[in-house]
């Protein structure tokens, strides 16, 4: 009986939505801007600096600076003599190169279990990783983790590589635990 009523109602004249059609529509706006608006080169002026939760950043990729790129952010982190960045954790993987300096990350792993909801636990005690210039370094998702220049007369700079395409999948989850030293009055 609710078949017949679905297939009745299917056929009316009057439709309830547009979503498809909308769909189509904003598609092509999309690689009308694409085409025309999104740059392929940011020059190195063009990417702005940011005083973060995190520390010090200059943005070299990120979905509000309309670049052809659509599936990354990158950043270049600049980290002072003998201090760290904050504490942070996020569902995306993060790849890091170690442009100049050296120091240490602190992983704390993550286990989960998905019951009703997600259910998160973090190791207690992190994991060491220590790191120098030409380095590449891997953050699990979700893992909070916290880099440290052992310099203390250089600063460090790092170049962070994290994927929109979790966040675009409905999985936005970015929290920042602990704001840098120093960068206590950025507020989140």
């Amino acid at each position: 009986m609710a078949f017949d009523d679905e297939k009745a109602r299917a056929h009316l004249s009057d439709a309830e939505c547009n979503f498809y059609l909308e769909g189509l529509q904003e598609s092509a706006s999309f690689r009308d801007a694409y085409k025309s608006k999104m740059k392929n080169v940011v020059k190195a002026n063009e990417m702005p600096m940011e005083r973060s939760p995190d520390g010090l950043i200059k943005h070299i990729i990120h979905e509000k600076m309309n670049t052809m790129e659509m599936c990354i952010d990158a950043y270049m982190q600049f980290i002072e003599p003998g201090k760290g960045t904050g504490k942070s954790r996020h569902l995306t993987e993060e790849i890091v190169y170690v442009v100049e300096g050296r120091g240490y990350d602190l992983h704390w792993d993550v286990d989960f279990d998905c019951k009703d909801e997600f259910e998160w636990v973090w190791k207690s005690e992190p994991k060491k990783f220590e790191w120098k210039e030409g380095d590449f370094i891997y953050v699990p998702p979700y893992v909070i983790h916290q880099r440290f220049n052992t310099d203390p007369d250089n600063e460090a700079r790092v170049v962070v590589v994290n994927s929109r395409i979790i966040k675009k999948m409905g999985f936005d989850w970015f929290d920042q635990l602990e704001n840098a030293e120093g960068f206590e009055d950025v507020k989140v």
